[in-house]
């Protein structure tokens, strides 16, 4: 017999067990209500067993993240992201660390420069060198301006390019988060790289966060990442404690005409759309662009500024959302 007989022949066979099973079945049981109740049992055996596969899933896919553990003497992290670099949020990392010290002196503060490929903590608080080590071969920060401040731009050469893979950059990453020894603090503020990438998801998974500050400036197409960068906070469930508008304004110095060079409020109606608060406006100003250039940053070094006074106003703002959230 060829394959196609044999084939056709056991189509034929199903064919007819299927019709006698139907028959049986009717001449057994001719009212619909009991094969409803066989029915409804049957879904109800079926959804219940696609959830415990749900649920197992979800299980198997909790083992495979990393479990997120405290940095040891830190009480809360706070992270300063962007969805796009060169809208100063390194700048207002260093001076939201600052701000927050300056606030309150009682307070202890550390800055962590996660940026692995550009580090700018080194430049924007004017520190040189290798760190040490301790007994227990842990890394003692750096310090200056009474701020501990750890960077892969203390570990290698200020020109040298750093061209890693992403298990390397990992790697480095799991070295600045537990290999320093931080002593106490109150806040740590991490700058964060640029974008919603692999080091962002890495830290977030690793380490409890208290709450993330998205930095943007006004124009459209830095909104546009701020939002994404937002949004994947969220989906790792770290509050969002609010946007800082960056760059907001320029004032002339000879006239003080003002000119929103990268647009008005664009921050502003973003914050609004997500549901988030605007924690402040920082100017376009001549005196943060020369102050950070020369590793002196604008809290310190024009204390009494319209400009330091913002940052301040910003570092108040971020401890009252620590404490809404800590509710």
């Amino acid at each position: 017999m060829s394959v196609y007989h044999s084939c056709r022949k056991f189509a034929q066979v199903c064919k007819l067990a299927s019709a006698k099973a139907a028959t049986d079945l009717r001449s057994s049981n001719r009212h619909a209500g009991p094969l409803a109740v066989v029915c409804k049992h049957d879904v109800r055996f079926k959804s219940s067993g696609e959830r415990a596969l749900q649920e197992r899933q979800r299980a198997h896919m909790a083992r495979g993240l990393p479990k997120q553990k405290p940095i040891a003497g830190v009480k809360e992290v706070i992270v300063v992201a962007s969805g796009k670099g060169g809208v100063g949020k390194s700048t207002t990392a260093v001076n939201l660390a600052l701000g927050l010290m300056a606030n309150d002196q009682s307070k202890r503060v550390g800055l962590l420069d996660a940026d692995v490929y550009g580090p700018s903590v080194p430049k924007l608080m004017n520190l040189k060198g290798n760190p040490e080590l301790t007994d227990n071969n842990l890394m003692r920060p750096l310090m200056n301006f009474g701020i501990p401040c750890m960077s892969m731009g203390f570990l290698v050469e200020d020109t040298a390019p750093i061209v890693w893979r992403g298990l390397m950059v990992m790697s480095a990453i799991e070295k600045l988060l537990r290999q320093v020894d931080w002593g106490l603090l109150d806040y740590l503020v991490v700058d964060m790289p640029p974008g919603t990438g692999d080091v962002q998801l890495s830290i977030t998974q690793n380490i409890p966060i208290a709450g993330a500050v998205i930095v943007s400036t006004p124009q459209d197409i830095a909104l546009l990442d701020a939002r994404r960068g937002a949004e994947m906070f969220r989906k790792v469930n770290v509050p969002v404690l609010g946007l800082v508008q960056n760059m907001s304004v320029f004032q002339c110095p000879q006239c003080n005409h003002q000119t929103h060079i990268f647009g008005s409020d664009g921050a502003r109606e973003l914050a609004r759309t997500l549901g988030v608060e605007l924690l402040g406006d920082i100017p376009l100003h001549l005196n943060i662009r020369e102050t950070s250039d020369k590793g002196q940053p604008v809290i310190v070094s024009s204390p009494d500024s319209p400009e330091a006074e913002a940052y301040r106003r910003i570092a108040s703002a971020v401890v009252r959302r620590l404490a809404e959230e800590s509710r």
